[in-house]
């Protein structure tokens, strides 16, 4: 055998060193598409080449005698890394939502839950799941301080004594060690909206031992009744990174209400602040001018909500407690447009594709009545119609720290009325700010919904179209790219997505969803 080998060695140094290359073989070759490669650089046209579930090679594959089992002619074609959901709530534990079908139409290969401070901190057993039943995306989790909250001191409306702010390190400290990226935190929400600023810090300084970040959906953008105001949140926010150690990732950042509209500016000037000190602040939105939260949220003041549902229900019935209800669900339905922008997208058909007006008039009831009629059934998801202004929105999407996400769910099959984020927000961002005005370049968006979070999020081999990375690739045919869903008709897939690799493995194939459940879960640092 050594005779033999000796003339192939001397033959394959003899091609190398004349500029010959010997070919080699890839599972899959993407041929002349126009390649993004993420990190806000121009096209290229390129040829991509992914064996198992890498990227193998990216240039010319005649000229470096690349072949391949298959070969995509991407001809015309755009080639970008797979877009990541920097605030998703993909329903990947449901039967009908781990496909990821809505989310994977828009070339969204990532998506990042645990949000709003919901995070568990048993993310061995949800990724393990996850392993077990399959799921269309990949998926990374951050372990939730309204969940730590929740499950330490239930909904106390007062700081935590030392023993329990131990247990509240430890709820933390296990999700970290179990591999969460961060804290996230929802601050306008109970639990979370009884702790101060203090608080928090103290415990985001469990994810900064851990190299993690801090995710927030801040206190008050603007429309919180009896709130801090949204500079004193921004404010806020960035403080509680600064001071623990961490970076800072402001969930679907705008400002909210009308009194609002034009004051994106005032928000970023204290990013652009933060960031010129050294601190690592950026944020996500989604270009839709309509929120979705509940109904409790929108129309219960924090302090009904002291001590939990049942304690929140027996208030509804104290004629005393409905008095100070109602002229404070009225003033916290007046800083959010009024009852008809309350517009009901709960899954029971009675409600769902109406507003808390028309509700409200249909019942002979006020607003508040009605709001505590339908909250003694169960909360309700509604949407808050027009309180982003698209102004504010523009301003935003110029910014080099903006990233981009859904804060979307995929409702289940049957649903009525639902937001139509979670089926066109990327398509949307992407049609509207680049295509049809311009306002951004498209290297900068892709770069935006693609290397910026997984950088972000320090996870080294994602996010780029580049030798050695995973394969999450997304190829779109930008003639067709454009989001059909609405706010009247929802439930439409964005179109132009003709192709979409996750780790290798095509998920859409000439623009049909395979079923191949090929995303995984990604633990911090990858």
């Amino acid at each position: 055998m050594g005779n033999m080998r000796t003339p192939l060695l001397v033959l394959i140094t003899a091609l190398v060193t004349s500029g010959v290359t010997v070919a080699q073989t890839a599972d899959v070759l993407i041929v002349g598409g126009r390649v993004l490669d993420g990190a806000g650089n121009p096209w290229v046209q390129h040829d991509v080449a992914i064996t198992r579930d890498r990227i193998t090679f990216v240039g010319a594959a005649r000229d470096a005698g690349i072949r391949a089992r298959d070969t995509i002619d991407a001809t015309g074609l755009l080639v970008t890394p797979g877009f990541w959901d920097m605030h998703s709530h993909a329903a990947l534990d449901e039967p009908w939502g781990k496909g990821a079908r809505a989310f994977l139409h828009q070339g969204i290969t990532t998506v990042v839950l645990g949000v709003d401070g919901g995070g568990t901190n048993e993310i061995t057993r949800v990724f393990d799941s996850f392993r077990e039943h399959g799921i269309g995306v990949n998926v990374l989790l951050y372990v939730g301080h309204g969940a730590a909250r929740g499950t330490v001191m239930g909904n106390a409306a007062r700081p935590p004594t030392p023993d329990e702010m131990a247990a509240l390190k430890a709820y933390v400290r296990q999700g970290m060690e179990q591999g969460a990226v961060g804290l996230s935190s929802g601050l306008f929400y109970t639990p979370g909206y009884y702790a101060d600023t203090d608080e928090v810090v103290e415990l985001n300084g469990v994810p900064a031992e851990y190299g993690g970040v801090y995710d927030t959906h801040d206190r008050d953008l603007g429309a919180a009744y009896q709130g801090i105001g949204y500079d004193a949140s921004v404010r806020e926010a960035i403080e509680i990174g600064e001071r623990a150690g961490t970076p800072v990732i402001f969930s679907h950042f705008n400002p909210q209400g009308r009194h609002n509209y034009g004051r994106a500016h005032v928000g970023a000037a204290l990013i652009d602040s933060a960031r010129a000190r050294g601190v690592n602040v950026m944020a996500a939105q989604h270009v839709y001018t309509a929120t979705q939260s509940s109904l409790s949220a929108y129309t219960v003041p924090r302090w009904a909500s002291v001590g939990g549902w049942r304690a929140m229900l027996a208030r509804f019935r104290d004629p005393m407690i409905v008095q100070q209800l109602d002229t404070a669900t009225m003033s916290m339905l007046a800083l959010r447009g009024g009852a008809d922008k309350i517009f009901i997208v709960d899954e029971r058909p009675d409600l769902n594709g109406k507003t808390l007006a028309g509700v409200a008039a249909e019942w002979s009831l006020t607003a508040p009545q009605a709001a505590r009629r339908i909250l003694e059934r169960g909360n309700a998801s509604v949407m808050n119609l027009d309180l982003y202004d698209i102004e504010n929105t523009r301003l935003l999407a110029t910014k080099e720290w903006i990233m981009t996400c859904t804060d979307g769910r995929a409702p289940p099959p049957g649903a009525g009325k639902v937001h139509p984020r979670p089926y066109g927000a990327f398509t949307r961002k992407l049609r509207l700010f680049v295509y049809d005005e311009g306002l951004i370049s498209l290297p900068f968006a892709v770069r935006g919904m693609t290397s910026l979070g997984a950088e972000f999020l320090g996870i080294p081999d994602r996010g780029l179209i580049k030798e050695g990375f995973v394969a999450d690739i997304a190829i779109f045919d930008e003639s067709r790219l454009q989001d059909r869903a609405t706010y009247d008709n929802p439930h439409q897939y964005a179109e132009g997505a003709v192709h979409v690799i996750v780790n290798g493995q095509f998920a859409i194939r000439d623009g049909d969803v395979t079923g191949v459940l090929a995303g995984r879960p990604i633990l911090r640092g990858g």
